[in-house]
């Protein structure tokens, strides 16, 4: 393996790649057009960013490598993920949601890689910030997914304008029948890591009946039963998820939204609450069913049975990963059958009347106002809680630092206290606003 390659994978702490990485690496290294179709979850984003990074030219200040993603939150963890590498290329996300003039001012210089979603990225190109004539590698991540959600347009557009390109990489965790036309997929090899037979084996399939059509009561009670652990529930519209979030307000139930409709900083501090342990309870459509970097899920809540077969399993994806256990539920209206595609036996559960709310997770979302961009990182928050907060080690949980906030879970029985200790403080000379995240 190269010195840098294993230097790289020490800093993730991976000692190893797997089958699929080494054979697409293996391709991507022999200049060959790949098509990678594997699960989520299986390391595609090393898979491909590892032997880009040798390719690149780090002297030559122009954009060589070009990687679209079909949401913000996938295109913000494969920037995540060329930073921890510590390659010391410069990189930009671009994606909608936030003010297009501060990428447009990145752009002046531009980065070695630009990672982003479909239609940020083709909002640069059509206004020519992003000049695609020194651009020869081409990333499509995820690519069944951003079809679906309907950048075929906005794709075709980019591509149009990159005629430099001289390998291209498509990633996909269904199979695909045929790439389209646009792409200009030339004499591809195909890697194909998709399981024979998608079932999992670790996942155990349940389910509960409503008494009624409307499902939200025989969900609350399945909540209930199911306790203070770790679980994503799908339904197929945003206003399902609203309607239901505002049910679950109204019952004191902690949770939290993720869905397309809502603005980029809601989404993050969504995905930020779940992941550290602040919530247990993520509501959400099919756009939190794959690529997202959540953690293993205890339960799986179809509150709505998807259309079809392949988003089935990816949302059951989200659990049973690598060897853990996990449950899938579905929850049947009073006269609604089984969908076709589910071919797995499960037994109904009886749900109890006597409700009891789960217990409040042990941990709480801290916010700060200040973070990357005001010179704030971890050990700055570290020192700041431990010492002057006068917290223990233990009692600290996930601290994630963004551009211009910072979020930090705390043991819940801490929280008072530590803002209390906190109230006129500063790091680096800077007031802090610090506050239990909404």
């Amino acid at each position: 393996m190269h010195k840098k390659r294993t230097e790289y994978l020490s800093k993730l702490g991976i000692k190893q790649l797997n089958e699929m990485q080494n054979e697409a690496i293996a391709n991507i290294e022999q200049n060959k057009n790949l098509v990678l179709l594997s699960p989520t979850g299986s390391g595609k984003t090393l898979a491909f960013l590892l032997p880009l990074l040798d390719k690149i030219d780090a002297n030559s200040e122009k954009t060589q490598v070009l990687i679209l993603a079909p949401a913000r939150e996938l295109a913000l963890q494969i920037e995540q993920v060329i930073k921890s590498l510590g390659s010391g290329l410069k990189t930009l996300c671009c994606y909608g949601g936030h003010m297009i003039q501060t990428e447009r001012n990145s752009l002046k210089h531009p980065p070695e890689i630009i990672v982003g979603t479909p239609g940020r990225i083709a909002d640069h190109v059509r206004r020519g910030h992003i000049s695609t004539n020194h651009i020869k590698y081409l990333v499509l991540d995820e690519f069944d997914k951003a079809l679906e959600l309907g950048f075929h347009n906005e794709m075709q557009d980019i591509i149009s304008e990159t005629r430099s390109i001289k390998q291209r990489i498509l990633t996909s965790a269904t199979s695909m029948d045929e790439i389209p036309e646009f792409v200009r997929m030339r004499e591809p090899v195909t890697l194909n890591f998709l399981p024979k037979e998608q079932v999992q084996e670790n996942l155990t399939l349940k389910a509960v009946r409503a008494e009624e059509k409307d499902k939200l009561e025989a969900f609350f009670k399945l909540v209930c039963q199911l306790g203070n652990e770790p679980m994503v529930v799908f339904v197929n519209h945003r206003e399902a998820a609203d309607r239901i979030s505002n049910h679950l307000n109204e019952m004191d139930l902690a949770h939290d939204v993720f869905h397309g409709g809502l603005k980029q900083e809601d989404r993050e501090k969504a995905l930020i609450k779940f992941r550290n342990g602040s919530h247990h309870l993520l509501l959400t459509t099919d756009l939190a069913s794959r690529g997202l970097d959540i953690p293993d899920i205890k339960y799986v809540i179809h509150y709505h049975f998807p259309k079809e077969k392949e988003a089935f399993i990816h949302r059951n994806g989200r659990t049973a990963r690598m060897k853990a256990t996990g449950e899938a539920y579905l929850i049947f209206a009073e006269q609604e059958e089984t969908p076709e595609y589910i071919k797995e036996s499960f037994e109904f559960e009886e749900l109890l009347d006597n409700t009891v709310l789960p217990e409040a997770p042990e941990w709480q979302t801290i916010y700060v106002d200040h973070g990357k961009k005001d010179k704030i990182n971890k050990i700055d928050i570290v020192g700041l809680f431990l010492k002057k907060g006068k917290l223990k080690k233990d009692e600290l949980g996930l601290i994630d630092v963004l551009d211009h906030s910072a979020f930090v879970a705390v043991q819940r029985n801490k929280v008072k206290q530590l803002i209390d200790e906190l109230k006129n403080e500063r790091i680096k000379g800077k007031k802090l606003r610090i506050q239990i995240s909404s």
